[in-house]
């Protein structure tokens, strides 16, 4: 006979106590303390938080499939619009084994930063403006800002400072936007470009730009309608003020320059994203504000799912929805400990938002998708990412030391639950025109190919 040591919902159980106390993550050691010995995640949580199959008590299993007949059992773990989606427009999920190796949720380099940090005692803090500084003053230096955070503030500077925790990061994107009868009303193709201008890997401040934070570029190739539609974001350091946003419209051949505050409207026709959603941080983190933890529970979520680099150009296969493509399929693993942030924007009196709930795993302070709310407190879209290494088999990636794989977003799931509407967003090898994904390249050329407003201009003439 086998004696458990705890009982089956002791570990729900000392989440919600840790959240009303403000503790660390973790429950029967700190998180923290395993990360910066390199340890095993598992060590930090009892055996029903780790396993989807002790959690449901033998019901469901690493490999099964969420489904329609089954999806009621681990209702409390999802996000209540992938809920929807899997009970009611045919969607299903695998689900895979947990992950207990920090070393893979991460991007290299940005793991190793953040290790570097925290064995050296290295740490961050909110000035009297709540941007964030390190103990002597200056801006932060990389990694993760708040590798434990205890306030809803600390959980959403680990997101807003360092989107895709490299130093630069380009991605070739299709969105197919889907109407509610399954038909495709738009199938776009861009480039997403990040370059870091602080909190870099490198430890140094690009071109010496100190009152900026990030640059930001989209660039749309096709559809014919908008191929050569360009917009520049410029970042400052100061989360408390705007980005400035221009765009190069091709039908008026000129770049001009869009009001600081127009985040909630989509670049192009269709879509159901806007500049505020990506990364649940697309706004400067201090014109949101009204930061609350509201719950710390396991969550079933895309944190560390499978790469098809095995299909062509990285697509995976698609299902559900009146059509049978309007989903990827992708997998979900039970995270121990994910932290359910409460936002609102205040910096935006117009806007039709008026609350964004996020899902931030503690392994890794990567969200796996959020939820905006319109006005009236209604859901209105979910933004589900889906992360992971760029590995499979002999298949790799390369990320920036050149040696290790790449780590990113694979996929996202953008869905109007008012409207029926879906984008479906695949990170791809490739788009038309030799745009390609990366994740090594030349931050200099980088910079004068997309983040001026010369450059906006040239792109748009291609």
């Amino acid at each position: 006979m086998i004696i458990k040591k705890y009982d089956h919902d002791y570990g729900r159980r000392q989440l919600m106590k840790n959240m009303a106390v403000g503790a660390a993550a973790g429950v029967l050691m700190p998180l923290e303390k395993l990360f910066a010995a390199s340890g095993d995640i598992g060590k930090a949580y009892p055996d029903e938080l780790m396993s989807i199959e002790m959690y449901t008590k033998g019901k469901i299993s690493p490999g099964d499939y969420l489904t329609a007949d089954n999806v009621d059992i681990v209702e409390d773990l999802l996000d209540p619009i992938v809920f929807h989606q899997i009970k009611t427009m045919g969607r299903r999920i695998r689900i895979r084994p947990t992950t207990t190796d920090f070393s893979v949720m991460f991007p290299k380099e940005f793991h190793d930063k953040t290790l570097e940090n925290i064995r050296g005692g290295v740490t961050a803090h909110f000035d009297k403006d709540n941007n964030v500084k390190m103990k002597d003053g200056s801006n932060w230096g990389g990694g993760l800002p708040f590798p434990n955070p205890r306030t809803g503030r600390e959980v959403q500077a680990n997101l807003a400072m360092s989107w895709g925790r490299a130093d630069y990061n380009q991605y070739a994107i299709n969105d197919v936007v889907f109407n509610p009868d399954g038909s495709k009303a738009y199938d776009y193709e861009f480039i997403w470009a990040e370059l870091q201008v602080q909190a870099r890997m490198d430890g140094k401040v690009f071109r010496n730009m100190k009152d900026l934070l990030r640059f930001q570029t989209v660039f749309f190739t096709s559809t014919q309608d908008v191929a050569g539609s360009s917009f520049l974001s410029t970042w400052y350091y100061d989360q408390n003020k705007f980005p400035e946003l221009y765009g190069y419209l091709p039908q008026f051949r000129r770049v001009r320059q869009f009001p600081t505050n127009q985040r909630f409207e989509p670049l192009i026709p269709g879509v159901t994203w806007f500049l505020s959603d990506p990364w649940a941080a697309g706004d400067p983190m201090n014109t949101w504000g009204d930061y609350k933890i509201v719950a710390r529970k396991p969550m079933l979520g895309g944190f560390n799912v499978d790469w098809h680099g095995n299909e062509a150009n990285w697509r995976p296969g698609t299902h559900g929805g009146p059509s049978g493509e309007t989903f990827f399929e992708t997998d979900y693993e039970l995270a121990p400990e994910v932290v359910v942030l409460e936002s609102k924007p205040v910096g935006y009196p117009r806007a039709p938002a008026g609350k964004r709930v996020a899902y931030i795993d503690v392994r890794n302070n990567m969200y796996c998708g959020s939820i905006r709310y319109d006005r009236q407190n209604k859901p209105w879209v979910n933004f589900e990412t889906n992360f992971g290494q760029y590995k499979r088999g002999d298949e790799v990636v390369l990320g920036p030391d050149g040696k290790s794989p790449a780590w990113s977003w694979m996929n996202v799931h953008s869905f109007d639950v008012q409207t029926g509407r879906m984008s479906r967003i695949a990170h791809q090898k490739e788009n038309g025109g030799g745009y390609k994904s990366g994740f090594q390249l030349d931050n200099d050329k980088a910079y004068s190919r997309y983040f001026t407003q010369q450059a906006l201009q040239r792109l748009g003439q291609v």
